[in-house]
């Protein structure tokens, strides 16, 4: 039986074992010290803002830049309507028209002057309109005078009024539908369909707010366990050097906690960096970049994840989104705008056939000249001269003295395959094309919203089970360090226990941002197009693939890339 050894004789081979591994460590050369990291918190440089989830929504719709740029397009757009609109608006017309004119004589009847010389002066008025049946009319006043050197002229100075009224109408091609009301029809669905792209941008502004402002409450939290995983991993580096100041562990066992330290401060680092980032991308969707803090604000979260008692009802959002989605409307809007365009089409097939109408008065005034007898080609002498007033040729406007007044029908048939047919072939085409588009734009609706309700339903119960798995991790690291302080367990099974706690918190952190974004997905799937999230983006052209969240994603809380799944687990790298 070996004898004891007295308590004199250990202490003795303890010091010894110490002087023994600090020569070691001496002839080695000296050891790096790792950096101290700070685990309190960043003091705020600029203003600190509290904000929930509504007041960041408030923000956004208030002083988002691009949501401020989409906000114009439906006034553009109303524009164009109006702008179609105005092809029916009457339009006045006016002219005044003066002439001096002298040329040499060419006939006989201009007198025996050496020049023949005219003065006229010519005015008008009216009014013209292109009617909404497709018909036309002009309504006009002419006025003229004229006063020249022809010695037979028996009016002269001559006055002459003139009303004139004009009216087409197409009874065929043009008139149940034309260029102006297609512009007209298709520019109010185009005005629909910006209204709606208006509302798009302000769902996905939503979703992007919130998902913004839960990826920074998860950076935060994230943050907040690695500088508890940190304050473990110093408090267990400390309790290591007590033990081997009192002689009961060896020195080697402290580099192992040591290169615990030092890759959790790495982590702590990339956490503060991921709340920065997080910060920044809730700071550009909520702030107007004019703001003189822009920069330097920093947000404060109210808000903690609400988590659901019970999953969605997934049938219930696909009706809703079918009878809701704004994509689907827009469609619906578009392939409104080219049956209009094949309305049009075939009218523009049919024989052009127009009813005119033309309707005139006329007066005539001026200086009546009276002449005796000629002599031969010269004209006889002024015998008298009578003036008819302006006042009675107006009389005889009013009057319907002399009314001129014509009715004509106007065909025009093109033969043959004409551009007319070809436009309608097509048209005909394009719709059907756009037709089998929008059932396929529902089958990606309805799979979009279910597998967005899948992923909620999946991510609820992800959020329970990495709750478990926490709990039991806490619990298996306070058994850990127990059976440390007496003895039975190593450094090593104490570090991985809390290497272990901390992956359990950050995969609770993942599931809970995973269900809360996936939450916000699924009801704005309901009322918009999700582009980017786990259920792919609907296109009125092509499908897209579909993700699935139950089957994994690869994420990075705090900057540490894992991969999770179902159950909440993953393997920290």
């Amino acid at each position: 039986m070996i004898p004891s050894v007295p308590h004199t004789f250990r202490r003795g081979l303890a010091a010894l074992a110490l002087t023994l591994t600090a020569t070691t460590a001496s002839a080695q050369g000296p050891l790096l010290q790792a950096p101290v990291v700070s685990t309190q918190p960043l003091a705020a440089t600029g203003p600190v803002r509290r904000v929930s989830v509504d007041e960041a929504v408030t923000m956004a719709l208030e002083q988002n830049v691009s949501l401020q740029v989409q906000k114009m397009n439906p006034g553009i757009s109303e524009l164009d309507v109006v702008q179609a609109y105005g092809t029916w608006l009457p339009a006045l017309t006016s002219q005044l028209f003066y002439q001096s004119l002298e040329q040499p004589v060419n006939t006989l009847l201009q007198g025996n002057a050496q020049s023949f010389k005219q003065d006229q002066v010519f005015g008008n008025f009216g009014v013209e309109q292109v009617l909404p049946t497709g018909a036309n009319y002009s309504v006009g006043y002419q006025a003229t005078r004229n006063e020249n050197n022809n010695l037979f002229a028996t009016l002269n100075p001559s006055t002459q009024g003139n009303f004139t009224f004009s009216f087409s109408q197409p009874l065929l091609q043009n008139r149940t539908i034309d260029a102006t009301r297609q512009q007209i029809l298709i520019s109010k669905n185009n005005l629909a369909i910006s209204e709606m792209q208006f509302r798009n941008t302000v769902v996905s502004t939503v979703r992007a707010v919130k998902n913004a402002y839960w990826d920074l409450v998860v950076a935060q939290s994230a943050l907040e366990v690695q500088r508890q995983t940190l304050e473990l991993s110093r408090q267990t580096l400390g309790d290591n050097r007590k033990r081997v100041e009192v002689g009961t562990m060896a020195p080697i066992d402290i580099v192992q906690a040591e290169a615990e330290v030092a890759a959790n401060e790495e982590t702590v680092i990339i956490a503060e960096q991921t709340v920065a980032q997080a910060q920044d991308q809730l700071r550009a969707l909520i702030l107007d970049p004019r703001t003189a803090d822009f920069w330097i604000t920093t947000f404060e979260t109210a808000d903690p994840p609400s988590l659901a008692t019970s999953p969605v009802d997934v049938e219930a959002a696909v009706q809703k989104a079918i009878a809701n989605r704004l994509d689907l409307q827009q469609a619906r809007k578009q392939l409104e705008s080219n049956d209009v365009r094949a309305r049009f089409f075939k009218n523009q097939v049919l024989p052009s056939l127009t009813a005119d109408v033309n309707y005139g008065l006329a007066g005539l005034g001026g200086t009546v000249i009276t002449r005796g007898p000629g002599n031969g080609l010269q004209p006889g002498p002024i015998i008298s001269e009578d003036t008819r007033p302006y006042s009675e040729v107006l009389g005889d406007v009013l009057a319907f003295e002399y009314p001129t007044w014509s009715v004509s029908l106007n065909l025009r048939y093109p033969i043959g395959r004409n551009a007319n047919r070809v436009n309608l072939e097509r048209q005909l085409l394009q719709n059907e094309q756009t037709l089998l588009q929008l059932r396929d734009l529902e089958r990606q609706v309805v799979q979009q919203v279910r597998d967005l309700g899948r992923q909620v339903n999946t991510n609820l119960k992800r959020v329970a089970t990495t709750q478990a798995a926490r709990t039991l991790a806490e619990r298996r690291l306070e058994a850990e360090q127990k059976k440390f302080g007496v003895g039975l367990s190593t450094t090593f099974n104490v570090l991985q226990a809390q290497r272990d706690l901390a992956q359990a918190r950050n995969n609770e952190q993942r599931a809970i941002l995973d269900f809360e974004k996936s939450r916000v997905d699924f009801e704005a799937s309901q009322e918009a197009s999700v582009s980017g999230a786990g259920g792919g983006s609907v296109t009125l052209s092509s499908a897209t693939g579909t993700g699935n969240a139950a089957a994994g994603t690869t994420t990075s809380v705090a900057g540490t890339n894992r991969t999770t799944n179902t159950t909440g687990g993953g393997q920290r790298f």
